[in-house]
């Protein structure tokens, strides 16, 4: 037996092939009582529009992406992409809501990898100043929102996931907990979190004095650069009893560095990082870190996309972060 069709529906329904259409699209008005009949008798013959006929029509793909320049040292962890995937999880779903399909394109050195595939519109984690990935998707004319401000473009729709605040929390806290010279180990990419990670770590050393050096590290390099200067800076000033990692693989690497060296964590060397990934998670002893509510921050993301597509859109504020304190820097009793 073959498949109803439009037509038959249509019939069925004592309408237009239109209206039909109409219907299940949402591109022009249907009556709701009309719209609800037509919908009700596409369950019970066992019709369903076609998917691909649906974006011939309306010129779209049911399809977004989510996508990063980050550096895959950075991006990844011990759960693969860690920040990113556990961002996608929740974009996923939040796209599923609203009809729409979440493809996740994996960090590469290469804007060329992505091809001529086509999407709706582009979430983009972090992107940089002059970041590839936004001129890549801009010059096809894809709509794109960030997740993080993207530096000199206030007019891409972004959720601020509020770095100097984070930043600031946890320097805030080293000095709570009895550190006195606090360094700095920051990303060196032009990225919203880590210019203002520094400005945050600069205002910090202004008000308290006698702060300890402030690094900036390239994160392709991921936890093996953290390694190497965490253990120089660490050998060069002994006084250093607190460090602010930007990036959850240079503290990673800081961790190894205290322990080549003998420094006990906390008792000697305070660390804390900024995010509550399995890398914060997992470390011996596991890292101070901040709760960036991330799942809202992907809902946010996603419906920031939404607006952006239908022709709207605005930069929105995430949650305040919250701390998680752990073994790293907690005071001993």
């Amino acid at each position: 037996m073959s498949k109803p069709t439009i037509s038959d529906l249509a019939k069925a329904a004592g309408v237009s092939v239109t209206t039909v259409s109409h219907a299940f699209s949402g591109r022009r008005h249907v009556d709701p009582d009309t719209r609800d009949r037509i919908q009700k008798l596409a369950a019970q013959i066992g019709y369903h529009p076609s998917s691909m006929a649906r974006a011939l029509r309306s010129g779209r793909t049911g399809v977004i992406a989510l996508a990063s320049s980050m550096p895959f040292a950075v991006a990844a962890g011990p759960s693969r992409l860690g920040f990113l995937m556990e961002i996608a999880a929740s974009a996923a779903m939040s796209a599923l809501t609203r009809d729409l399909a979440l493809c996740l394109i994996p960090p590469h050195p290469s804007v060329k990898s992505y091809g001529s595939v086509g999407f709706d519109g582009v979430i983009l984690v972090e992107p940089a100043r002059d970041d590839p990935v936004v001129v890549h998707f801009e010059s096809r004319k894809t709509p794109v929102v960030s997740i993080g401000t993207v530096p000199g473009r206030p007019d891409i729709p972004a959720v601020d996931i509020r770095s100097a605040e984070t930043a600031t929390l946890l320097l805030e806290h080293l000095a709570q907990q009895g550190a006195r010279r606090i360094a700095g180990v920051i990303g060196s990419s032009a990225r919203s979190s880590q210019i203002e990670a520094e400005q945050a770590w600069l205002s910090f050393a202004e008000r308290r004095g006698g702060q300890a050096a402030l690094l900036r590290l390239d994160e392709a390099e991921g936890e093996d650069i953290g390694y190497r200067e965490a253990l120089r800076l660490l050998r060069d000033d002994p006084g250093i009893d607190g460090l602010f990692a930007s990036v959850d693989a240079f503290a990673s690497g800081a961790v190894r560095a205290a322990r080549d060296l003998g420094r006990a964590i906390p008792g000697q060397l305070r660390i804390v990082t900024r995010y509550d990934g399995l890398r914060a998670k997992l470390s011996q002893p596991p890292l101070t870190a901040v709760d960036l509510h991330l799942p809202m921050v992907a809902e946010a993301a996603v419906q920031l996309l939404f607006d952006r597509i239908e022709g709207t859109g605005r930069t929105v504020m995430a949650d305040l972060p919250e701390l998680v304190i752990r073994r790293s820097s907690a005071a001993e009793p």
